[in-house]
């Protein structure tokens, strides 16, 4: 029997699962932004090297492998880091970025477009985000459970 291959988590640990890389941080420290790779590369030593003394995550999106419920932000079906995402965060893009990962990423299959359209400005580990984002990034008064995706109401 085959085993069922989770989707891709778009703000990944370099270490967990099948990771690849498919954006670069860019833009300033108050408004980061992402440039999309034109083809997702597999995390090895040596580009995890290329961050220097920073968290890899601080300068590269990574995707990896959904944890699904060993993740904080899983509650048993749906994703709540991307619910949040789309529910709190402006979008920054009008058009689909140009991503390698989306047939396969978690927030897309979850949230549809919506979360395509705020996910260029989500790092994974940043310290100097603004407040909104460090909101959005934990778990805090949020409901744990929701009915319908954004996906289904949109």
């Amino acid at each position: 029997m085959d085993s069922v291959k989770l989707p891709l988590c778009p703000s990944g640990q370099p270490k967990i699962g099948d990771t690849v890389v498919f954006g670069v941080v860019g833009g300033t420290v108050e408004a980061a932004s992402i440039t999309y790779l034109k083809e997702s590369q597999p995390v090895t030593e040596e580009i995890l090297a290329l961050s220097g003394p920073v968290k890899p995550t601080e300068i590269f999106r990574i995707a990896s492998s959904c944890q699904a419920n060993a993740c904080q932000h899983f509650d048993g079906a749906n994703c709540r880091l991307a619910m949040r995402i789309v529910e709190q965060l402006p979008t920054v893009v009008e058009t689909l970025p140009a991503c390698q990962i989306r047939s396969s990423c978690r927030w897309w299959q979850q949230e549809g477009k919506a979360a395509c359209y705020r996910c260029p400005q989500i790092v994974t580990n940043n310290s100097y985000s603004s407040q909104i984002l460090h909101e959005v990034a934990s778990d805090r008064s949020f409901p744990k459970v929701r009915k319908q995706t954004s996906k289904q109401i949109r």
